[in-house]
């Protein structure tokens, strides 16, 4: 059996087995969130804390953490599978169980931290504007987005990894150029030193303006030809170019406000079914997370097929731009062994779950490009 094979058929085998662990977790996500509804635990809760606190944040506060409480706690056994016995076993993962709990711990304060803080917003627009909250939320929560996307390299990104600048040298100015010639502005080239926790291998330019810069893996650095790593680049600063980002921003935007607008109406027809007081009673929190994962998964296909266009679209510039397919065709190969990835997943999987072109589809395309048949 040839090595590709090989590699192909634990491929498989690891995303079908991460597949159903996420409809496990996915399924104790929905019960856990009607248990609180339907139970009457929700509303039991929030008429206790309003009591106790009789402020009206100070409650939303604690049932979001409440409800984050449980969800983490029941699905944590999920999450260590999928996290780190899973990829370990594959070979992905080379960080110790102690440092992946760490890194977890940290993704979970911030991820509550901020869900917390949208939360509130949600919660504080309600109370203030019962009939068009949904409306200012959405802008609130977009303009918030926004606002992360920019600090997420600065602030977020060392949080989780060691970044060094690239040293100068003929690769950092080869790609320093390349950002110059398709018209990039950025602010330098860093080094993630993604090998303490990994071999998987990538490359991004993150941030907006003056935070924009180009990350690459050391992991990358260390595999891939110089060739290779500008042809990952070369489909990253496509992105940027491209303005994919601010368009992704603008559908995230969207999303949101009708995911919003969807939740208004269930808050109110529902209200009578859980005996809220109105759309504003923190009780019905769960049955809004319920709308909320409802709606994402209904948007799942679309968005995912639009992000496949997006992805193609960047990976014809890439090869528009560079002077032979060869390092593309190389780039892919690799990140397809590095990453484990599905080289030719079935239909269906691609449709609902797939953000990017299938890499053996990318493969195909970059060969026929180099025969001047697309």
């Amino acid at each position: 059996m040839r090595a590709v094979d090989t590699d192909e058929a634990q491929a498989r085998r690891y995303h079908r087995r991460q597949f159903a662990l996420t409809l496990v977790d996915l399924l104790l996500g929905v019960l856990i969130l009607v248990w609180w509804s339907w139970s009457g635990a929700a509303a039991g809760l929030a008429k206790a804390l309003d009591l106790r606190l009789r402020s009206p944040a100070a409650v939303v506060a604690a049932i979001t953490l409440a409800l984050g409480a449980s969800q983490t706690l029941v699905t944590s056994p999920l999450d260590i599978v999928a996290g780190f016995v899973l990829p370990r076993r594959a070979g992905l993962l080379t960080q110790t169980f102690g440092s992946w709990l760490g890194d977890r711990a940290k993704g979970l304060a911030i991820g509550g931290l901020l869900g917390l803080l949208s939360v509130e917003v949600v919660y504080g627009l309600l109370r203030w504007s019962p009939d068009r909250w949904w409306l200012w939320a959405s802008g609130v929560l977009a303009l918030g987005i926004a606002l992360l996307t920019a600090v997420v390299p600065v602030w977020l990104v060392p949080l989780f990894y060691r970044l060094t600048p690239l040293p100068d040298g003929p690769l950092k100015r080869r790609l320093l150029a390349l950002a110059a010639r398709v018209g990039v502005p950025v602010t330098g080239v860093w080094v993630v030193d993604q090998s303490r926790k990994s071999r998987t291998a990538n490359a991004a330019v993150t941030g907006l303006g003056r935070t924009r810069r180009i990350l690459l893996f050391d992991t990358l650095l260390d595999t891939f030809t110089p060739d290779e790593v500008e042809a990952v680049l070369a489909h990253e600063l496509a992105h940027q170019l491209h303005g994919d980002i601010r368009r992704g921003l603008l559908v995230q935007g969207v999303l949101t406000l009708a995911t919003f607008w969807v939740a208004s109406g269930v808050l109110r027809a529902g209200g009578a079914w859980l005996h809220l007081a109105g759309p504003a009673d923190v009780a019905g929190l769960p049955l809004f997370g319920l709308v909320v994962l409802a709606v994402g998964l209904a948007a799942l296909p679309a968005a995912n097929g639009w992000s496949r266009h997006v992805e193609h679209a960047a990976d014809r510039f890439a090869l528009e731009t560079l002077p032979d397919p060869e390092p593309f065709i190389g780039a892919m190969e690799r990140l397809a062994t590095l990453n484990l990835a599905e080289r030719e997943p079935h239909p269906i999987e691609e449709f609902f779950l797939y953000s990017h072109p299938p890499i053996g589809r990318r493969i195909a395309y970059a060969r026929q490009f180099d025969r001047g048949l697309t």
